[in-house]
């Protein structure tokens, strides 16, 4: 994988790809891509030998030339290659191939920062750049005037939902490989770096990328609940706790415009935290309350010793002398209530700090940020709103001696990061199946002699109240109050909730605050999910929490199982008209409404841009308040580096601001009126297309033939089982997660497409669909997100995959539809190729691609011997355990180079 770097190998045409030469790259990353490839030709020629190099590049050569001359040859070349390789060259050679989308996605990412610290936020002639915080509230501004605007930024809500689905193929030993060869990619590109310590960088790149070379690529064992909280807690400490203060300040930077005087900022926290990472307990028997207990203590301690450290620095450096600086009468008595509280500690705090008030107030501060970390009662804040109270003295003090600079600048930081994360870091939301409930409340039902003598799972359903009840007490009620319900499917399922907490702590009285959220997931409960909320409204724990939250209420949507359910088209349709429903019914019973959106980093559950799906979305479904859960993968990805976790909160920051602008209201419902009888139709024929596929005889166990659904289950993704319980001869129980992955992985990404083309050339009329691309922001969505999704796929490849299943029926139903769709997406938006408007997505499609279909080809080989019956016969026990480590390596490669999984 020379890429263009000294080798034995003369380049030719084919040792890069088309796209790699082509002026679509950017130099800088061009150059990145070939420096690093380099680097892991000389790794392996290190460590394999100079054959396992040329077989890494004649491998290479054929599947680029097959690529980008669509040579039926030269991809029947690369599978005879393939074939010809002993399991363990194969092995390699998959390693190889897997390393290096390591390191191509690094050098992208690498690229992104470059771009966005070289942007200017303020171009030369005054005009704002496109999905900027400054552009959104300057349009907002226009339309309901400044003050309406300031108002509407100070209701901002972002809630991002950090989940442990398995959608991260990587080993955690490889994610903190590739961040330390991320950090050494950054340093090189310094331009003041000199001779010799470039060459010291390069030496450290190598020894880090044999390194990464020589790591174990799969987890030898699932990760536990615990694994997967501390893997968010790296997330944390690595770039959170810092970006959101920069979040901060650069949108507060938008709001003032012009102006740099120190003055009191204008931008709120509007950053809240969630997680299910050893909360979400649905289908997940590894999370039990022992582990949300455990779950919340290891976050606690994060965040607090976050805030000591950042606390400690900060006093540290603000050597204030009191005859410049005077302390205000609040900051002086604040200082005798610390000294009261720890008489030694204060004055050895005060002999180090002479005449500087400021100082010495916030050294104590960090030493009771410290106590209520180790739980030293005497100490401790009882609070964040304590620890609040005092900073603002401290803030207030000096603003009040004129040193705003110090009062609105670290200081303000430091309240910005307890306002958003307080003691708990991200508050803990318990999810349970409602079936589960059901079964507790008969359990308890049926119990003559108490509690004692439930099952296992009853038991642990009512613990979890009673840790629930046990964390609020000691971080606060934030800490875990939302109790989700998956399958919500009736009033009654909402009730139980409150049935099983009353009983769980002796009393509806004693029970712990709750917000209980339904989930609203299959076609039908969307259908159904304003009659639950008629219903749910008028419970009488609902209502009274209605009451004390200014009637503040949460539903939650799920994308996943609607797609599965329904196909993709019909699901996207539904969903937008459940929330419009909802969104009308919050109205007419004035609540607050804060939709929750279940979504994946794949498109067949509901991924995509963000902030491109919420200005699509109904009239008041939004509302200046956004939720969504960010899993897997896509957590690294936008919160795995500080200036991309930074433009990213500015982004969503700047789209719900948008979103609920009246113009974006009117146009898509205008559209969605419209479009209305479109709508219709497509939902009918592509679920029809849809139900066709997947109600055939035989649909299920073929599904799993044609794909690696099954060796998927192996991999020890995460601490979820990849099913509820049934087998691979029903789809029903199979998790959303492995069907998209799987599907992923046979180069078909059916999840993200299937049945739209039908639909559209049912429809037909070409002026009519064209006309609705311009105009209706779903459908305009829907029709981006499948060319993304299609141009993932690729014809010669999943060819092969369907083969595997012996039903020429269902496999050319699938192709058909995949060329059908292809055909009338690009009809429907005119563009002459797949991902025309979208290039830097393109260039990444395409700069993988080739090296992608080299794993597929590997994979395919392992699947073919595994799926034959002739093979089946001849293959003894030990070659059935090479062939699936081919397999689960080869998977692993391909979600990397394709860098979405579920």
């Amino acid at each position: 994988m020379t890429n263009g770097a000294p080798s034995n190998h003369s380049p030719d045409d084919a040792s890069e790809t088309r796209e790699l030469r082509s002026g679509d790259v950017p130099e800088a990353l061009r150059s990145d891509v070939r420096f690093l490839g380099g680097l892991l030709g000389r790794v392996l020629a290190e460590s394999g030998g100079q054959e396992l190099l040329d077989d890494v590049e004649r491998l290479r050569a054929l599947t680029i030339d097959a690529y980008e001359r669509s040579g039926q040859a030269s991809i029947e070349d690369a599978e005879a290659l393939i074939e010809g390789f002993t399991l363990d060259r194969a092995e390699q050679v998959a390693r190889a191939f897997t390393v290096y989308f390591h390191l191509v996605n690094l050098a992208e990412e690498r690229h992104r920062v470059r771009v966005l610290l070289a942007r200017d936020p303020w171009t030369a002639d005054g005009h704002r750049p496109a999905e900027s915080f400054a552009s959104a509230f300057a349009a907002l501004s226009e339309e309901v005037g400044e003050d309406e605007a300031r108002h509407r930024v100070s209701e901002l809500e972002f809630r991002p939902v950090l989940t442990a689905h398995p959608t991260e193929a990587r080993r955690r030993a490889i994610a903190y490989a590739i961040r330390r060869i991320s950090d050494l990619v950054a340093e090189h590109d310094d331009p003041r770096l000199g001779a010799l310590a470039r060459s010291e960088n390069e030496r450290q790149l190598l020894a880090e990328i044999d390194t990464l070379w020589r790591t174990a690529p799969l987890r030898s064992n699932r990760p536990t609940p615990l694994d997967e909280v501390r893997t968010a807690m790296n997330i944390f400490d690595q770039t959170l706790f810092q970006a959101i203060p920069q979040a901060y300040r650069l949108i507060d930077e938008r709001l003032a415009g012009a102006d740099d005087t120190p003055r009191e900022p204008a931008a709120r926290p509007f950053v809240r935290f969630g997680s299910w990472i050893g909360a979400d307990r649905d289908g997940n028997p590894f999370v039990t309350a022992k582990i949300t207990r455990k779950a919340a203590a290891i976050a606690a301690e994060h965040v607090l010793l976050g805030l000591e450290r950042a606390t400690d620095r900060i006093g540290r450096t603000l050597t204030l002398d009191a005859g410049d600086t005077p302390p205000s009468q609040e900051l002086l008595e604040l200082w005798r209530r610390q000294r009261s509280l720890a008489e030694e500690l204060a004055t050895d705090i005060a002999t180090r700090s002479p005449d500087e008030p400021h100082r010495r107030v916030l050294l104590m501060i960090a030493e009771r940020i410290s106590a209520t970390r180790r739980r030293d009662a005497d100490l401790a804040y009882e609070s964040p709103e304590a620890l609040l109270a005092e900073l603002r003295i401290v803030q207030n003090s000096l603003v009040a001696a004129g040193d705003k600079r110090n009062a609105y600048g670290e200081v303000q930081h430091l309240i910005w990061q307890v306002e958003t994360f307080g003691f708990h870091l991200a508050e803990l939301e318990v999810r349970q199946h409602s079936k589960v409930h059901r079964l507790t409340l008969e359990a308890i039902a049926a119990g003559a002699r108490g509690d004692d003598d439930l099952d296992e799972m009853s038991t642990e359903v009512l613990e979890v109240f009673r840790v629930i009840a046990q964390l609020q007490k000691r971080y606060g009620v934030n800490t875990a109050r939302r109790y989700i319900i998956s399958f919500t499917q009736s009033v009654d399922d909402i009730a139980n909730v409150y049935r099983l907490a009353g009983h769980a702590l002796g009393s509806p009285e004693a029970a712990p605050v709750l917000d209980v959220i339904p989930l609203f997931e299959t076609f039908a409960d969307l259908d159904a999910s304003t009659d639950i909320l008629d219903g749910m409204i008028r419970l009488p724990e609902v209502a009274a929490r209605l009451e004390q939250t200014g009637r503040r209420l949460e539903v939650m949507l799920g994308y996943s199982d609607s797609s599965k359910d329904v196909g993709p088209v019909s699901a996207t349709l539904a969903l937008y008209q459940a929330q419009a429903r909802i969104a009308q019914w919050a109205e007419r019973n004035d609540i607050v409404l804060t939709l929750f959106h279940g979504r994946g980093g794949a498109l067949g559950r509901g991924g995509g841009p963000a902030n491109e799906v919420m200005l699509a979305q109904p009239p008041g479904s939004v509302d200046g308040r956004f939720k969504l859960t960010e899993q897997g993968e896509v957590i690294f990805a936008q919160y795995g580096d500080p200036v991309i976790a930074v433009r990213h909160l500015e982004q969503i920051a700047a789209a719900t601001l948008m979103a609920s602008a009246p113009s974006i209201g009117e146009r898509n419902a205008r559209a969605a009126e419209e479009f209305a009888g479109l709508a219709a139709r497509l939902d009918e024929v592509s679920r029809a297309r849809f139900f066709e596929l997947v109600k055939a005889d035989g649909f299920a166990p073929w599904f799993g033939r044609v794909t690696p659904q099954e060796e998927i289950g192996l991999l020890a993704l995460g601490s979820r089982p990849a099913r509820r319980g049934l087998s691979v001869e029903s789809l029903e129980d199979l998790r959303a997660i492995p069907w998209v992955f799987a599907w992923t992985q046979a180069r078909v990404n059916l999840t993200g497409w299937f049945g739209l083309g039908s639909a559209l050339a049912e429809i037909g009329d070409v002026e009519l669909l064209r006309d609705a691309y311009d105009r209706w922001p779903l459908f305009r969505t829907m029709i981006e997100n499948v060319e993304q999704s299609l141009a993932k796929t690729d014809e010669r490849l999943a060819r092969r995959y369907l083969a595997l299943g012996d039903r020429d029926d269902l496999a050319e139903l699938v192709l058909s539809e995949m060329a059908l769709t292809r055909e009338w997406a690009m009809k429907t938006s005119g563009a002459s190729e797949l991902l025309a408007g979208r290039p830097v997505l393109r260039r990444a499609v395409r700069l993988r691609s080739p090296y992608v279909d080299a794993l597929s080809l590997l994979q395919l080989r392992a699947l073919r011997a595994l799926r034959s019956d002739a093979d089946a016969d001849n293959i003894d026990t030990t070659q059935q355990d090479e062939l699936r480590r081919l397999l689960l390596l080869s998977v692993n490669g391909v979600a990397a180079g394709l860098q979405n999984t579920g």
